[in-house]
């Protein structure tokens, strides 16, 4: 049996990355032990207040490989080779002691919210702790049940890190998408990032596997992150063997390493469909139709009111920019279904995307009607009491005022952030409407060749079955 190596909250917003120490693990241990898979980037809650940056966790396993390698990524010079099978791992304790010298190199133990934990187990806990640690919060006491019989770990500091990096063990993934992460050389961690944009947009261009790159109204680059990290930039994409001839497009700053990851970035894994007990710092999606005229507050945040099975706030920040004029489009009796998260009061939720079902007419009156005497135009006796001539001739029923519809501002199906405003996990609309298609496949149905495939299902896959190894 594999060992599978979780380590989690060894970063902090001033710096590191528990990626980056992902590479130094599997520099150092496959000297001697066999990387089984690809490196595991599991992103859990996104809204968990105490996490540091994307609440990512990482996830390794090695052991003896079974069969051709395949190519991960390269570190020090030496490229690294991974094996879909494989057998016989070392012990557990004698990983860990390992893995812990590496860590306690790297990790930001001065920062009073970073909080590492790491596992190594040669048997893994159950699915379940990954969909309640990706939808829900995780007493560090639950985790801890597990691990008492699972392999050897060690926390430090409060040692809440160990229930992220034991959650990134149990994740069997029914949806996956892959992500190239390219580092920085160390001196430059701290210095502004240089990619050429037009490069991303090329590489964007060449490659509809990949997603999430760049806006390309704002030319605003997402695949590169703000903070002073060691992560140079990030392709993410459906298809790992696309990854490394993508980043081969790119111009800028030449990166010192890559590693290829498996994740759950990408797929609404955080979303619990139909969930209307709207738990607080949990993510849901929900259909119903909008009730009042959208509200812009200051600060440039709008707000929908919206019935379904009871009455919340649809919430569009900011930093979301253009999406915010779909939410000022919204009319009452528009329906629609919602992708967002949850606030801490419960009462309202950001929006992660929107489908527009249906649209409702918009009519607004442009005329009173005329007296049929007089030939003059009528006045309103009040708010849904009708009309009179002003010289006492007649009378018209409210419905009888002049009307026109007015035409929306807005289109039926799908809208999203721009790319650099969305979520880790937020599924783009792109792998919405093209699932698994292969680039070529894509592009038949940009062309309309072929007909693009249905909306997907909301069946909730903590119900589904697992296969218990992947």
């Amino acid at each position: 049996m594999v060992l599978w190596i979780g380590v989690d909250d060894t970063d902090s917003l001033q710096g590191m990355c528990t990626t980056f120490l992902a590479t130094e693990i599997v520099r150092e241990l496959g000297e001697e032990h066999d990387l089984i898979g690809y490196p595991r980037l599991v992103r859990l809650n996104p809204n968990i207040p105490w996490k540091t940056r994307g609440n990512g966790a990482v996830c390794l396993r090695i052991g003896r490989g079974k069969g051709s390698g395949f190519p991960v990524g390269r570190v020090g010079g030496r490229s690294l080779r991974a094996y879909r099978e494989g057998e016989g791992g070392p012990s557990p304790s004698d990983v860990l002691e390992r893995v812990c010298s590496i860590l306690e190199r790297w990790a930001m133990f001065d920062d009073p919210a970073t909080n590492p934990g790491i596992v190594v187990l040669d048997r893994r806990p159950p699915p379940s702790l990954y969909w309640k640690a990706v939808r829900g919060i995780v007493p560090k006491s639950e985790v801890m049940g597990y691990l008492r019989t699972c392999g050897a770990y060690r926390a430090y500091k409060n040692g809440r890190g160990l229930i992220g990096a034991t959650a990134a063990t149990a994740w069997r993934p029914l949806d996956r998408t892959y992500e190239y992460l390219a580092y920085r050389s160390r001196r430059f961690w701290r210095a502004q990032r240089f990619l050429d944009v037009s490069s991303v947009l090329l590489m964007d261009r060449s490659f509809p596997s990949t997603f999430s790159n760049i806006d390309p109204i704002e030319r605003r680059v997402a695949i590169a992150p703000r903070s002073p990290c060691p992560v140079l930039y990030g392709i993410r994409g459906e298809a790992p063997g696309d990854l490394p001839r993508a980043a081969a497009i790119l111009r800028g700053e030449e990166p010192e390493r890559w590693l290829l990851f498996e994740t759950n970035q990408g797929t609404d894994d955080h979303i619990k469909p139909d969930d209307w007990s709207l738990r607080p710092r949990s993510a849901t999606s929900v259909e119903g139709v909008v009730a009042k005229i959208p509200q812009t507050v200051p600060g440039g945040h709008v707000f929908v009111t919206f019935q379904g099975d009871r009455i919340i706030d649809l919430a569009f920040y900011e930093p979301s920019k253009a999406f915010r004029k779909v939410a000022r489009a919204l009319r009452p009796g528009d329906r629609v279904r919602v992708w967002g998260s949850v606030r801490a009061d419960g009462r309202s939720l950001n929006v992660e995307k929107i489908r527009i079902d249906e649209l409702a007419i918009h009519r607004i009156r442009v005329a009173n009607p005329i007296c049929p005497t007089c030939g003059k135009a009528m006045k309103s006796v009040g708010r849904d009491h009708g009309f009179r001539c002003i010289h006492g001739h007649a009378r018209a029923a409210a419905s009888a005022a002049m009307r026109v519809d007015i035409p929306r501002a807005i289109t039926l199906g799908w809208h999203e952030p721009p790319a650099f405003a969305r979520r880790h996990l937020t599924k783009p609309i792109s792998r919405i409407l093209f699932g698994r298609k292969g680039p070529m496949e894509q592009e038949l149905v940009a062309r309309g060749v072929v007909e693009p495939p249905a909306a997907p299902s909301l069946r909730d896959p903590e119900s589904a079955e697992y296969a218990p190894n992947s």
